[in-house]
């Protein structure tokens, strides 16, 4: 390893992302790219037009993007106070990230680098919120959840407030529903939550709002230590174009604007996301058929005497393979996941099961006979 490099950096892997419509790997099958819970729909052409347009004869490439998005945070905030039906929040109360990945690291940076932090965590859960941390040198503390409904292990995570110490525990991660799990907060988690002290931020991922249609942007003013992030990559079609955003109180986007970096969003992210927007209707019109897909989708694989699912509340669905009825269940579910990319489904193997994106009718139905096929052919 080279000498002037970060000694706790080489045991790290970089992520690697799944394979694309111009992956260079060579393929005998079309793949079915069904891992990371993106929209199965493209922008409708009228809408790409329109962004063409905008390229051609708007966006001047020799300068640099608006930087300080306030356009973009007004069109936003009045999409969360209208997805919540209240009227609360302003520019002043967002912050727009490439990705919420670069939003999740300016948290990070904001709240526990220098020795200042570390994070909790409920595994399983979304990986990038440990891998960030990691790569700032942040200690994280992860409890586990329970293994029938995925509800944190609420003991064990106030044990973990209450015992560690240097850094001590700044920053929490929740999914919204969870990822990969799919099940929403409960009650209990929710009292938790809200039980703690606001030396703590809680940091609430509400990626798949538009899905879960439960949102917790409402109890914002009322709690500074809370803020909740969103992202135009499911829902809205543009993860491509990789824009998130954040609603909090605006003491802390004043502190989020200081450590982002200039000129975060090239200036066709910020114009895509104002037109998604713009044509918010038109684009969630697909959420109901998503949400029947899933239903079609749970239905039918739990009738599988293999295979244990649980509700979901996002565009994913999370199986396992039941433990009596593999020697193995550890083996068979690596080999599940290997097979079924071998047919042309690619899903998320995160232990200890398969998360599935729900795709299009059609590669519903694929994944259906897919999934039964392999399991037939599964050594029990």
């Amino acid at each position: 390893m080279l000498p002037f490099i970060r000694s706790d950096l080489a045991k790290f892997t970089a992520y690697k992302p799944h394979p694309s419509s111009d992956t260079a790997e060579s393929v005998s099958v079309q793949f079915d790219r069904l891992d990371t819970n993106e929209s199965p729909y493209d922008l409708p052409p009228e809408l790409k037009e329109k962004l063409a347009w905008t390229y051609q004869q708007v966006i001047e490439t020799n300068r640099y993007p608006d930087g300080g998005h306030e356009t973009l945070k007004d069109a936003i905030a009045q999409y969360v106070n209208e997805s919540a039906a209240i009227s609360l929040y302003t520019a002043a109360n967002i912050s727009v990230g490439n990705g919420s990945d670069e939003l999740i690291r300016s948290l990070l940076i904001a709240t526990c680098l220098g020795g200042e932090g570390s994070i909790l965590v409920a595994n399983p859960t979304f990986s990038m919120y440990g891998i960030l941390a990691q790569t700032l040198g942040i200690p994280v503390v992860a409890v586990g959840r329970n293994e029938t409904n995925f509800e944190i292990d609420l003991k064990a995570a106030q044990a973990a407030i209450e015992n560690t110490q240097n850094p001590p525990i700044r920053v929490i991660f929740v999914v919204h529903p969870n990822s990969p799990t799919a099940n929403s907060l409960t009650a209990a988690e929710l009292a938790w939550l809200r039980s703690l002290n606001e030396h703590i931020l809680v940091v609430i991922d509400e990626a798949y709002f538009e899905f879960s249609q439960t949102t917790l942007v409402g109890e914002l003013a009322q709690r500074p230590n809370w803020v909740i992030l969103r992202t135009f990559s499911k829902a809205f079609r543009l993860a491509a174009l990789r824009v998130g955003y954040c609603i909090a109180h605006p003491e802390a986007i004043a502190i989020l604007e200081k450590v982002r970096l200039p000129y975060n969003l090239p200036s066709f992210s910020i114009a895509a996301a104002l037109v998604a927007l713009q044509n918010r209707t038109l684009l969630l019109e697909s959420i109901p058929q998503t949400l029947s897909e899933r239903a079609k989708l749970i239905e039918i694989l739990s009738q599988q005497p293999e295979l244990q699912i649980t509700a979901s509340a996002a565009n994913f669905i999370y199986l396992r393979l039941k433990p009596n009825s593999f020697k193995s269940p550890d083996g068979a579910l690596k080999t599940f996941h290997q097979k079924l990319r071998t047919v042309g489904t690619i899903v998320r193997h995160i232990s200890p099961g398969l998360r599935i994106t729900v795709g299009t009718i059609e590669e519903n139905a694929r994944t259906v006979n897919r999934v039964q096929a392999v399991l037939a052919n599964l050594e029990s």
